[in-house]
């Protein structure tokens, strides 16, 4: 539609970048024009109706008022200061900036006020930071929240389009009776598999980044220092949807009962018996379940927690912030005060 904003979506030809694209679709995103840029390996190809360009130095990058990012974080620690400097408020779905101080991370349902201090950047949380903190942020408004503890059961979509390639023919040659292709994408192979420790080991490290990102993310966007998180993220051969073990020790009393009522009310939450991930796919819910009291600790409960991790998990979430920026005027060009932010 023409007079809306324009969008760049860098990294359009992955898993999350092509579901971006059709979220802005589906949700009909009022934007005048949308570009779609890639690595030159997607040169040509043409995404949920968008041509890829090339994201390079001979590409134009001028002119946007948004650039949704889902290309990993090496792009992103490029290309994303490059968009703020030429006036676009970056919604970037890396690593790169979750940790910068001066960047909001974002979960739209859990912190929308955040996105009132961005100075043109704004950070998407991890994945199954994003759809726990949905269901916890509800709780810890309520009764404040002292202690997790989460073990994280991640789809291997959550790794990328060669992941999904490695389940899906480690599988189909386990049930021909042939010998599996060798593990390229991780340590271990994935079809029928459990692999227990989900993301990579820094030196000296015993926890995965994945673990120390939902730790620090956690608390970060609850604004709560104080929580005590323990956790153990784990891969397991599921296409899509992340699932979550969630054990909640709360500050004041909060009893099973109050809680589903909490979160039966919840923006983004559905209350589900037991939810699955094959139930959760394509939704932008996140689906909790199992609600009950831990009967070994004082105010605590334990709950299950499923997801999307390509919609509500990383794709949902960013456009759902495009949507609040466009709605509460926080656009850099609708605020033509405001001059060019500084990224580091």
């Amino acid at each position: 539609m023409t007079g809306g904003p324009r969008v760049a979506v860098i990294g359009a030809s992955g898993v999350v970048g092509t579901t971006m694209l059709a979220l802005l679709r589906e949700r009909r995103f009022p934007a005048g024009e949308i570009v779609a840029f890639a690595s030159p390996r997607s040169a040509g190809r043409e995404v949920e109706g968008h041509a890829v360009q090339v994201l390079d130095d001979q590409a134009e990058i001028d002119g946007f008022d948004l650039a949704l990012f889902s290309a990993g974080a090496t792009v992103s620690r490029e290309w994303a200061p490059r968009f703020v400097d030429a006036g676009a408020v970056v919604i970037d779905n890396s690593s790169a900036f979750r940790r910068e101080p001066e960047v909001p991370l974002v979960v739209a349902e859990a912190n929308p006020r955040a996105l009132e201090r961005h100075r043109g950047l704004i950070a998407n949380p991890n994945c199954s930071t994003m759809q726990m903190v949905v269901a916890l942020a509800p709780i810890h408004r309520e009764a404040g929240i002292e202690r997790l503890v989460v073990a994280t059961y991640q789809s291997v979509s959550g790794t990328g389009h060669k992941a999904l390639e490695e389940l899906e023919a480690q599988a189909l040659a386990s049930l021909d009776g042939a010998d599996a292709p060798a593990p390229a994408v991780y340590p271990e192979p994935i079809a029928f598999n459990v692999i227990g420790a989900a993301g990579s080991f820094a030196d000296g490290d015993d926890h995965t980044d994945e673990e120390r990102k939902l730790m620090f993310e956690t608390r970060k966007i609850l604004e709560d220092d104080s929580i005590g998180i323990a956790v153990t993220c784990v891969r397991v051969p599921v296409r899509v949807g992340h699932s979550e073990a969630v054990n909640v020790q709360t500050r004041a009393p909060l009893s099973a009962a109050q809680a589903r009522e909490l979160l039966a009310h919840a923006p983004g939450v559905v209350l589900e018996d037991l939810p699955t991930p094959l139930r959760t796919a394509g939704r932008d819910e996140v689906c909790v379940g199992r609600i009950r009291r831990d009967e070994s600790s004082p105010r605590t409960l334990s709950m299950w927690i499923v997801g999307d991790n390509l919609r509500k998990g990383a794709a949902t979430n960013a456009v759902q912030i495009a949507e609040l920026l466009l709605e509460r005027a926080l656009l850099w060009r609708a605020a033509s005060s405001r001059s060019t932010p500084r990224v580091r």
